[in-house]
């Protein structure tokens, strides 16, 4: 006989972290303490070259727009997308170009109101409807069950992923926004970790007949925001997901198997998305460093830096003491200092540093 399923309402990745106990990888309590970092220094960097931040933020947002409905097969052509998604009243020449210009609506409304806009059924489909512009169903969860379907070059084709079933989708979603709620009061589970688990539910669920994608990293924004992690602001997450494309669609794969029967690890989608959270960061600070800082300064702030530590500290310190400069710039100037004018005392994130 096959094998059973457990009710949806029992098995979210959502749920399980909130009721049962659970332990944190390396990898991800790795990505968790870089990220945390980088939240307390935000503020920092956001003080810095207003008029480059401005530009940022406008680059980011046609940037989304392209990227994730890209992601999903609808394009604009690029002597198009200014005229489109700058425009204030564009003229659609098709339906691809109504989705992009609507996706960048929805970018606008999360970036001006993110605080006040709540995780729920009507906030969801109404980003899926901002986003599917005059789709019948825009806007409205599924009516018929849809699997998800990987088709080959020879016209064979495969289920990649038997999604929830049309019938119990609004009880579905139901239950992952009162999971969210739930997951944030307990305090149980690290922010991120519950970001990224509540975007692995949503796929799988796929409550809407098309346009699942788009709207799980307008969710992913938003919720990104609200937990104080702003830098989607500057950097944008979709063409981070969509240069390293390959690698979120073999995680979901990987943490959707045996997602109906709870017995699913959701690790491999989580770390995918604090990645594309730490890489965003990442390049945000190597940008708004480029803006005030003349090449070969960044190392010199670092040397300087480690010339005024005590006798041993650690990367943490280094990174206080030089908020403009990247963690990997910290960590290559360290490396090319290694026994010459520093030791490494211990591995991993809690190793010291001893200067000679």
């Amino acid at each position: 006989m096959p094998k059973k399923s457990l009710s949806v309402m029992n098995i979210s990745t959502l749920r399980r972290f909130t009721h049962d106990s659970f332990a944190i990888p390396p990898a991800t309590a790795w990505y968790l303490s870089d990220l945390g970092e980088f939240r307390g220094k935000q503020e920092l960097y956001t003080r810095q070259s207003p008029q480059r931040l401005k530009a940022l933020r406008e680059h980011a947002l046609i940037e989304s727009a392209v990227s994730s409905n890209r992601i999903e097969g609808v394009s604009v052509e690029p002597s198009r997308v200014r005229e489109v998604l700058v425009s204030p009243k564009p003229l659609f020449r098709d339906r691809d170009e109504e989705e992009v210009r609507g996706y960048r609506d929805a970018l606008t409304w999360i970036h001006q109101d993110a605080r006040r806009i709540p995780i729920s059924n009507e906030t969801i489909q109404h980003l899926h409807a901002m986003t599917r512009g005059q789709v019948w169903d825009a806007g409205l969860y599924k009516e018929k069950d849809g699997d998800i379907i990987e088709r080959y070059p020879d016209g064979s084709e495969r289920v990649r992923f038997r999604t929830v079933p049309a019938r119990q989708t609004q009880t579905a979603m139901d239950q992952l926004v009162a999971d969210w709620q739930t997951c944030l009061e307990a305090c149980r589970v690290p922010p991120p970790i519950a970001l990224a688990a509540f975007n692995l539910d949503f796929l799988c669920i796929h409550p809407f007949r098309d346009g699942n994608g788009r709207v799980s990293r307008l969710l992913w924004l938003l919720q990104s925001y609200q937990l104080g992690f702003e830098v989607g602001r500057y950097i944008s997450l979709e063409r981070l997901v969509e240069q390293n494309k390959d690698r979120y669609y073999e995680t979901l794969e990987q943490s959707s198997q045996g997602w109906h029967e709870g017995s699913h690890d959701p690790w491999p989608y989580i770390n995918y998305v604090l990645f594309i959270l730490k890489t965003a960061y990442r390049e945000f600070v190597e940008r708004v460093g480029e803006t005030s800082e003349p090449r070969g300064s960044k190392t010199q702030l670092v040397l300087e830096a480690i010339g005024k530590m005590p006798g041993t500290f650690s990367l943490a310190d280094l990174e206080r003491a030089c908020p403009s400069v990247s963690r990997d710039m910290i960590r290559r100037v360290l490396s090319s200092q290694k026994g010459q004018t520093v030791d490494c005392i211990g591995r991993g994130p809690g190793a010291l540093w001893q200067k000679r």
